[in-house]
């Protein structure tokens, strides 16, 4: 376990409210209750079972011909893609307090809560864990923005970990909530590695294992790809929710901010620069002298507006915001060649001819798909929605459905 001060900067929100005098009033408040483990049951949690319904589609990733699907807090959901027009839903892997994967060389790294996780995936039929990392990621539990009320008493840290917060509406006495303070934490190149979207929190970089939590850089040398060495980390800024990365760089997306990091040495990034855009969610993909940023508001992120922000890294020390263009509820995207492609959330997947940037193009839109992030391949365009996996093979600037997987 790594030793080090890590800042909290815990804050007391004192959330104000307009409310009349009468006593016994009552509202809906946004309540966020403990998802837990016994201590016992998470240290021999991670299992291969046969494949099983989604409830709430996490992140998706892809490698050789395969796509991992993540469900929050709980694990992920394997395709064998071998067919695109036809994938098959083959098993799904228990890792209680998952968000993230990375894979290399038939090894996949996952977070298991503020543990780092080896699975040997080379049999698909026959997945081992062959390593575990234990409180090598901090801060890695991931905070509900929008939520009014944490019920912090249903938690036991002593018998029980923390997996996450399941966030439900409930009615409570107005008063009762005025009365409380809720607190909030601010709180080698020939080998194959797969390819994640723009909402992913890890990324491989050659030899180099990166993972971002609201404040660090955690850092792993996975030249030894079933034994990881945990690095120094980098302390990056607050709020980070995504990486990114290109050429010598890695793009940190967060509440704030775009961070760029220079990793021309690659155990030991520097700070190059920052833009700043307020307070929104916020993910990041960069082509060229451009990156390309979502900013989504409301549901706690901040912002009231939100919009596809696309930034000009001409002078990668000072980068400065070229256009912006609106949008209803943005979450990822992505870009190859002249295209972009914005999932809007519930407003569906649109695609843009980038050609121009001060004149962005709609070339497409599927409204009756709801858009939640995207992975551009080489070959087609992945995209996941509410719990279902589309895919698309391009057609110049234009795609075609070949494909829907749904996992619920």
């Amino acid at each position: 376990m790594k030793t080090k001060l890590i800042p909290l900067f815990i804050a007391a929100l004192f959330i104000l409210m307009s409310c009349n005098d009468s006593e016994g009033e009552y509202r809906d408040f946004l309540v966020a209750k403990p998802v837990t483990m016994s201590l016992d049951e998470f240290n021999a949690s991670v299992t291969v079972m046969p494949p099983k319904s989604l409830e709430q589609s996490g992140k998706i990733y892809a490698y050789q011909n395969f796509i991992f699907v993540n469900e929050k807090f709980k694990g992920i959901h394997v395709i064998d893609n071998t067919v695109p027009e036809q994938p098959q839903k083959i098993g799904f892997i228990n890792i209680p307090g998952n968000v993230d994967i990375s894979v290399k060389g038939d090894f996949l790294y996952a977070d298991s809560v503020n543990d780092l996780l080896v699975l040997d995936i080379s049999q698909m039929a026959d997945i081992t864990l062959v390593k575990r990392l234990e409180n090598v990621l901090n801060d890695n539990v991931i905070w509900p923005a929008d939520a009014e009320i944490f019920e912090y008493d249903q938690y036991d840290p002593s018998t029980e970990v923390l997996l996450g917060w399941e966030v439900v509406t409930e009615t409570r006495l107005v008063e009762d909530y005025n009365d409380n303070v809720v607190f909030m934490a601010e709180a080698a190149a020939d080998v194959a590695t797969g390819q994640g979207g723009s909402l992913a929190r890890f990324k491989i970089v050659d030899d180099f294992l990166y993972a971002v939590d609201s404040h660090y850089i955690n850092i792993f040398n996975i030249s030894d790809l079933d034994n990881p060495r945990d690095l120094e980390d980098v302390f990056a800024g607050f709020d980070i929710e995504t990486i990114f990365h290109y050429e010598d760089k890695l793009f940190l997306g967060s509440m704030r901010g775009m961070y760029i990091y220079d990793i021309s040495s690659p155990s030991s990034p520097v700070a190059v620069s920052e833009f700043q855009h307020g307070t929104a969610c916020d993910p990041v993909v960069v082509q060229g002298n451009y990156a390309y940023v979502t900013l989504r508001g409301g549901n706690g992120c901040g912002a009231t507006e939100s919009g596809l922000f696309i930034v000009d890294l001409a002078d990668i020390s000072q980068p400065t915001l070229a256009v912006s263009y609106p949008m209803d509820q943005p979450y990822g995207l992505g870009v190859r060649d002249n295209a972009i492609y914005v999932c809007d959330g519930a407003s569906g997947l649109k695609v843009y001819d980038q050609s121009d940037i001060m004149n962005l193009e709609q070339v497409q839109h599927f409204s009756d798909q709801t858009a939640f992030d995207v992975i551009p391949l080489e070959d087609k365009l992945l995209m996941v929605g509410e719990g279902v996996v589309h895919q698309y093979v391009y057609e110049g600037l234009q795609i075609r459905w070949i494909s829907s997987t749904d996992l619920r």
